[in-house]
């Protein structure tokens, strides 16, 4: 017969051994529970996508040149982050803001401000007729008017040949086009010019035809646009000619900020811009 003391007994004993084998189970536990630890930052929870830097360095697209455009103030060569072999040259005056909120503000380094008059940035090599590509960048502005990126076939200057340009126009509305014998642009509803960082891309391909994104979003597209004027150029940042183009201000020169410069050799889906975008939230 077992006596309620001699029960009593053998629960005791389990319950210690059960506290032992859970410690032990726990390295370096010298304790019988196991405390939960959050990591408020998430940071390695979301990579590589974590950054701006790290959603253009690590996904799938073919990058030709990633500029940050982070430079200290009077750098005089916009690194290309990439491959290295396309770096960018600062014409004009160079002034970096490392004021806030920045276009991706995980990341580190500033932004490229541009004083409309004389600032703007020219690749270092000149490519030959692209007829597939994407291109994208960050930007802030209050100001109705200025080229954010495009092709030219001058390295410096006005260019005599100018087409795939990203452009903010008169309206102040987004705008993306590429010339073959006339302008073919297809625009953005909403204005841009409120002061706020944007993200825009656009996608050309003789295939597709041409998008236009804005803060990871499809805004505007047209399939029937295929062909792009061959010649050989330059990409070319912040400036360059847009006489004759709809809504283009006389001054080809952008007013305000650009972060992360990019070119690709193929179109962007629409899953690698949202994911561009929702790394500079």
């Amino acid at each position: 017969m077992t006596t309620p003391f001699r029960v009593a007994a053998i629960v005791g004993a389990l319950a210690a051994a059960t506290l032992a084998l859970s410690a032990a189970l726990v390295p370096g536990s010298s304790a019988g529970f196991i405390a939960s630890v959050k990591n408020s930052t998430d940071t390695a929870a979301t990579a590589p996508f974590f950054t701006c830097a790290g959603a253009l360095a690590n996904d799938s697209a073919p990058a030709l040149f990633v500029l940050p455009l982070n430079e200290a103030s009077n750098a005089t060569t916009a690194t290309d982050t990439d491959s290295g072999a396309y770096p960018g040259t600062y014409r004009g005056s160079m002034t970096t803001s490392t004021s806030t909120p920045q276009a991706c503000s995980r990341d580190t380094g500033g932004a490229y401000v541009l004083n409309g008059s004389t600032s703007y940035v020219s690749t270092a090599t000149s490519f030959a007729n692209p007829q597939t590509f994407s291109e994208e960048i960050w930007f802030k502005t209050t100001t109705a008017g200025g080229k954010l990126i495009g092709f030219g076939s001058s390295q410096t200057g006005a260019s005599g040949s100018y087409d795939r340009h990203l452009y903010v126009d008169t309206t102040g509305k987004l705008v993306f086009g590429t010339y073959n014998g006339a302008t073919k642009t297809i625009t953005s509803t909403a204005a841009v010019n409120d002061g706020a960082w944007h993200q825009a891309v656009g996608t050309f391909s003789t295939a597709a035809g041409m998008s236009l994104y804005l803060d990871g979003t499809l805004v505007a597209s047209n399939s029937t646009y295929t062909v792009a004027q061959n010649f050989t150029g330059y990409w070319r940042i912040g400036y360059d000619s847009l006489s004759g183009w709809p809504n283009a201000a006389a001054n080809g020169f952008f007013t305000g900020s650009l972060r992360f410069a990019s070119v690709y050799t193929a179109v962007l889906t629409p899953a690698q811009v949202a994911q561009h975008w929702n790394a500079g939230r």
